[in-house]
């Protein structure tokens, strides 16, 4: 590998070092983190800076704890995997009501540490290996779950031995529908909601590695589109007879999200609220349950003709009771938001999280200008009225807590964070992570009648007038926004550019950020869609810019990415000369339920649309050079997808490229994805020459 490639595998891409999974606690006081010692140290460590003082305290140091660090358990390992971490030691962490204690699990073992550090890190007994450690409101108890069960210590078990999986959150909710939970602490902390989930009806999908003959093959639940999903209930255990939360889980069977609410002042316990959607996810339900009767009653209700994109912070129940929904402006021109079902916001703003209250207003991170760049507001809930705190040119996040303001900028310069508190700034915790090799600001423009953003990146020392191959490096698929002014994402890209090549990166209708009407435009169908914005979009840019040679054009992508790549160079070759897939969802009726369905509906619905979608039955028209990679752990696009379309190709006579990597998931750790990138370079020399 060359120098880039060796220094990105090097920092994971250049992250270690750098400061992540933030939490207030103690009223504010305390901001906790997870950073490594370095650009080169893979090992995140427990972390708390004193808002006050700025001072930073290391609470919790993998190495000190397990100096040979062992093996993660299996669920903690998909677990990560579903929530793409890539950072070893501490993965994650839960505070106490407080915010003064901390729980935390490593390689199984757990782990409790005060925040002054006077007191730990002080490992919990655990009646196996442990996941997801969740401390009580006072921190005298911890929740975990071991080997599929629901325990509490001091105490036991309390879940019981049915054969079901306690405590945890199955695949399409962990992968798909943003939950990574499944039990949540009553406020008094004698209680805990639990998910039950029994994935009994599921198909089973099985890992071998055949560079380890010796050892057996792993198994997992997998819900297939079309097929059986998990079925999940939740439950409230504690004193006294376990009680079940009562809704209508066969029309709306998937659990996003679930949370209790403070007690009263009386003494009456909260309400728990849960939010439920239906298989289609056309209708949104947040109910509140009672945890005594498990009875719910109906909060809010959003709906949508084709889905209900997810808005992150909602629904949700505000300080004063009423209800904050999504609700998408006329026309679908915006991602907007509603209070008691009126409109708060307009076409001017574009919602994309509700990070929470600060100073009595809704703190909101929005995009107000270009879909790759997001501001940072205060939304007042009455009057719809907007005051930025972070509106420079960028991408802007924010996290606060009791008026304490953590602010993170990224832009071509770099990654800032900075603190704000009633009595002014503080210094923000220190970020030890590389610096960036490359400040690049690629040319953003808007294409197609469908305003399609477009980025193009040039070799840095490009001559103008010097005909230039093309390397579509692009995802294209829902849910992710590829073009952003977060300078990392740009790194890769001008090292690709620097070989040699115009690198086009397009954001297609499907995409997120532009509007829902963009986003909801693959509905009943991707490749249609996808293939039509990107080859327009493609030529479109050609016109523009004559230095890049369109009968030279390579494309390359992971994942979605992988299957755009190999649905350009099937169906377009005119356009497209070469491809590079990664991880490629070649059919999607393999692919797992809540994604798929979501926007493709039913397999036996619409058996059209899968058909239309699929890659296999276009192998026999292959005539340009492919070049096929899969990770043989991929527990997310699995190895069978590749390998059921390089079986088709090798049946039709088609010649192609097949890189089957053992022991490798969907995340390419450890340094793979700059390996696989130097073989792709490569091929793509080889191919477009």
């Amino acid at each position: 590998m060359d120098d880039f490639l060796r220094l990105s595998a090097e920092t994971a891409r250049f992250t270690h070092g750098a400061p992540r999974a933030f939490s207030f606690g103690d009223g504010g006081r305390l901001l906790w983190f997870l950073r490594s010692a370095g650009p080169t140290d893979a090992l995140d460590s427990l972390w708390v800076l004193d808002t006050v003082t700025g001072a930073e305290t290391l609470l919790a140091d993998p190495r000190a704890l397990s100096p040979e660090p062992g093996e993660l358990p299996v669920a903690e390992r998909r677990l990560r995997e579903r929530t793409r971490l890539v950072a070893a030691g501490i993965g994650s962490y839960a505070l106490s009501g407080d915010g003064r204690r901390a729980v935390f699990p490593l390689y199984g073992r757990l782990y409790a540490v005060t925040c002054d550090g006077a007191t730990g890190p002080e490992e919990i007994p655990a009646a196996g290996p442990a996941l997801d450690p969740r401390p009580n409101a006072d921190g005298t108890r911890t929740a975990y779950v071991a080997d599929d069960a629901l325990y509490v210590h001091p105490g036991g078990r309390i879940s019981p031995d049915d054969g079901a999986r306690w405590g945890v959150a199955e695949f399409a909710a962990a992968e798909e529908l943003g939950r990574g939970r499944g039990h949540w602490w009553s406020p008094d902390g004698v209680r805990l909601l639990a998910a039950r989930v029994d994935e009994s009806a599921l198909q089973r999908r099985w890992f071998a590695d055949p560079a380890h003959p010796e050892l057996p093959a792993e198994d997992f639940a997998y819900p297939e589109a079309g097929g059986p999903n998990a079925e999940v209930g939740l439950w409230v255990l504690g004193p006294g007879a376990p009680v079940r939360l009562g809704w209508d889980a066969e029309a709306f069977p998937y659990v996003s999200d679930a949370s209790w609410e403070p007690d009263a002042p009386d003494g009456t316990a909260g309400e728990i609220l849960l939010t439920v959607q239906d298989r289609p996810q056309r209708t949104v339900l947040l109910l509140a349950a009672d945890p005594d009767t498990g009875r719910t009653r109906e909060l809010s209700r959003t709906t949508h003709p084709q889905w209900v994109d997810p808005l992150p912070g909602t629904p949700a129940r505000l300080p004063d009771g009423r209800m904050l929904t999504a609700a998408d402006t006329p026309g679908g021109a915006a991602r907007g938001l509603a209070v008691d079902g009126k409109p708060l916001t307009g076409d001017g703003i574009q919602i994309r999280r509700v990070a929470g209250i600060h100073q009595g207003l809704l703190l909101v991170e929005a995009g107000q200008r270009d879909p790759s760049e997001q501001q940072v507001v205060l939304l007042d809930p009455d009057t719809g009225e907007v005051t930025p705190l972070a509106d420079g040119p960028g991408v802007h996040g924010a996290l606060a807590s009791a008026g304490t303001l953590l602010l993170t900028s990224a832009d071509a310069d770099g990654i800032r964070r900075t603190l704000h508190t009633a009595d002014g700034g503080r210094p923000a915790p220190a970020d030890l992570s590389a610096p960036l090799p490359h400040r690049v600001v690629p040319v953003l423009e808007r294409v197609t009648e469908h305003g399609v953003p477009t980025a193009l990146v040039l070799p840095r020392d490009h001559v103008p007038g010097r005909r230039l191959p093309v390397l579509v490096d692009a995802y294209g698929g829902p849910g992710y926004q590829d073009i952003s002014a977060e300078p990392l994402r740009w790194q890769a890209k001008q090292w690709w550019a620097d070989q040699g090549f115009a690198v086009v990166t397009v954001d297609n209708r499907g995409t997120p950020h532009v509007s829902p009407a963009f986003t909801h435009a693959v509905y009943r169908g991707f490749s249609d869609v996808t293939l039509e914005d990107q080859a327009a979009a493609l030529q479109a840019l050609g016109a523009r810019h004559p230095d890049l040679d369109l009968g030279r054009v390579g494309v390359r992508g992971w994942s979605y990415g992988g299957y755009l790549a190999a649905l350009a160079v099937l169906r377009r070759p005119d356009l497209y000369r070469a491809a590079a897939a990664g991880a490629a969802p070649t059919d999607f009726r393999h692919y797992d339920t809540a994604y798929t369905e979501r926007y493709l509906g039913l397999p036996a619905e619409h058996p059209g649309v899968y058909e239309r979608d699929s890659l296999i039955a276009d192998a026999p028209t292959l005539s340009r050079p492919l070049h096929l990679t899969t990770g043989l752990a991929d527990d997310n696009v699995h190895p069978s997808h590749t390998l059921r379309l390089s079986r088709a190709l090798t049946d039709a006579g088609r010649p192609h490229e097949l890189l089957a990597l053992p022991g490798v998931t969907h995340m390419t750790p450890g340094g793979t994805r700059e390996k696989v990138m130097a073989l792709q370079l490569d091929f793509f020399r080889r191919a477009l020459a």
